[in-house]
């Protein structure tokens, strides 16, 4: 199944974003959220090093777990941003809010690691990626001048999850043990229902549509074979009037309706009868071979869409960024408490935990730097891009943290930088534009989950073979800087000589203006 909503733009027209009102209602709901879904996981490593010692496998191995929950989401935002498209943001707010519970309360009874990677890394991520969708998409509905306090309000919900469920899930495994710690977790995650509950969409203020049999419900996109105009209508009337009428009236089954015409027809109707019958039957199967045949088209459209994509050279880089960012920012906020113990570090000297410290370091890089995104002055793209070249450092100098005052202060550093992540939705909009934004996201959000899947199991890995962290960070800085540095050539300025041939692009295409300030 394809995002069919997105390419029936003409059809489904959303209001003018109202930049407040119930806005900020969805902006507070969607921080609960993404609070609510994102603070496990987020926190992962305070689990991570329980499920060490409980079963006794790999770091890389364990490091799957927490890997999934944070990748799989992503991996699926193209399934997830179908589902939003499809059924809106509230039916799958709620859905999801049943699937982080359910995950998480299973993952109590886990017998051993493959479990996990299924209850917790699939079950749970994939609700995560779900909800991350839904809550994105319905506040860009709702905001346009106001886009980037609006997204970096809502991101700081995880973050703010993070520093808190750091701590909590630390205080409930000391009260309750390790099962005990999930299966509260979990419970507190079904108040997503009530957060899910209030995503009114925008388009439902305008009057209700007026009711439409079912076979007025297909889209017109679908009619775009125009060579017997006539012959189509007298088809939608005669499936209407006929056909539909007589198994919706009648209130018969296919297969019982099917039964009595063929014991009947001779018997029962005369000549003419018998006429307008086949010529039913007839027009009934050209109309499902044409509807095949467009639905078909709907596929083609689909990937030349994406193809078109992919021709934007800013987009192609922002992809190859997002993913090596992935592969070398998101270990530490799961691997940091163990690299402090590796390092041999005094527990008497730990005053915070440093994935709390991660986390509310997020949350302030987030509404700082979505505050900035909105400044007319503040090129966005080169913002993003800044932010990947510090972390790039940043990770170059864990190696030569030997003490918990210089693991916090980079710790700190890396949390604030990891805040883009409120802007990326922003600089991909102003990448693609809002048309194309869930289309795009989605793409993007794949490959920055496979960065997440596939980063921490590779640190993981790197320790398990050098039995020290410094080449993993050495490795994880080099792939963040490269991406950084790749996304900085494709929007400089020298680009804009090319700009000219954009008219000769396929419509729809959008080209990031870096002389623009977003």
């Amino acid at each position: 199944v394809l995002p069919v909503h997105l390419h029936s733009s003409d059809k489904m027209e959303f209001r003018k974003p109202p930049d407040g009102g119930w806005g900020w209602v969805i902006v507070v709901v969607s921080f609960f959220t993404q609070f609510l879904c994102y603070g496990s996981p987020l926190a992962v490593g305070v689990l991570y090093l329980e499920w060490l010692d409980a079963f006794g496998e790999g770091k890389g191995k364990t490091a799957w777990v927490g890997s999934l929950a944070n990748g799989i989401g992503l991996l699926a935002s193209p399934v997830c941003s179908i589902c939003v498209s499809s059924f809106g943001a509230r039916p799958v707010a709620i859905f999801s809010g049943f699937m982080v519970a359910g995950g998480l309360m299973m993952s109590s009874f886990a017998p051993n690691i493959y479990f996990l990677y299924i209850s917790y890394g699939i079950v749970v991520g994939l609700g995560c990626g779900l909800l991350y969708t839904a809550t994105v998409t319905i506040t860009c509905h709702y905001f346009d001048k106001r886009r980037g306090l609006a997204l970096g309000l809502i991101s700081t919900g995880s973050s703010v999850g993070l520093f808190i469920y750091a701590a909590l899930q630390r205080e409930l495994i000391d009260l309750y043990g390790l099962d005990g710690c999930l299966l509260i977790v979990g419970a507190l995650s079904l108040n997503i229902l009530a957060c899910g509950s209030l995503m009114r969409p925008l388009e439902s203020f305008d009057s209700p549509p007026p009711e439409k049999t079912c076979v007025d419900k297909v889209p017109d996109q679908f009619f775009v074979y125009h060579e017997k105009e006539k012959t189509v209508e007298e088809n939608i009337s005669i499936l209407e009037k006929g056909y539909v009428d007589e198994k919706c009236a009648n209130n018969i089954p296919d297969y019982k309706q099917d039964t009595i015409l063929n014991k009947n027809v001779l018997s029962s109707i005369n000549v003419n009868e018998k006429d307008t019958y086949k010529k039913k039957v007839v027009e009934q199967t050209n109309f499902c071979k044409q509807l095949a045949k467009r639905k078909w088209q709907l596929y083609l459209n689909y990937w030349e869409e994406t193809v078109v994509l992919f021709k934007n050279k800013v987009f192609s880089a922002l992809f190859v960024a997002i993913l090596l960012f992935d592969i070398g920012g998101f270990p530490p906020s799961l691997l940091m408490e163990d690299v402090a113990r590796s390092a041999n570090i005094n527990e008497d000297d730990y005053h915070m935990p440093l994935i709390s410290i991660i986390g509310i370091m997020t949350a302030v890089g987030k509404l700082t730097l979505g505050i900035l995104a909105d400044f007319k002055w503040v090129n966005t793209l080169y913002l993003y891009v800044t932010t990947l070249l510090m972390t790039g450092v940043a990770l170059f100098a864990i190696p030569f943290a030997k003490s918990y005052l210089t693991l916090a202060m980079l710790s700190g550093i890396l949390g604030f930088l990891t805040g883009n992540w409120s802007i990326f939705p922003y600089v991909t909009t102003k990448t693609v534009g809002i048309e194309k934004l869930t289309h795009a996201y989605g793409i993007l959000m794949f490959f920055a989950g496979l960065g997440n899947s596939l980063g921490p199991p590779i640190v993981g890995w790197f320790y398990d073979w050098t039995q020290e962290y410094d080449t993993a960070f050495y490795f994880s800085g080099f792939c963040v800087l490269l991406g950084g540095f790749l996304l900085l050539l494709a929007a400089l300025p020298c680009w804009n000589a090319c700009t000219t041939q954009s008219s000769k692009l396929p419509p729809n295409t959008y080209s990031y203006k870096v002389a623009s300030r977003a």
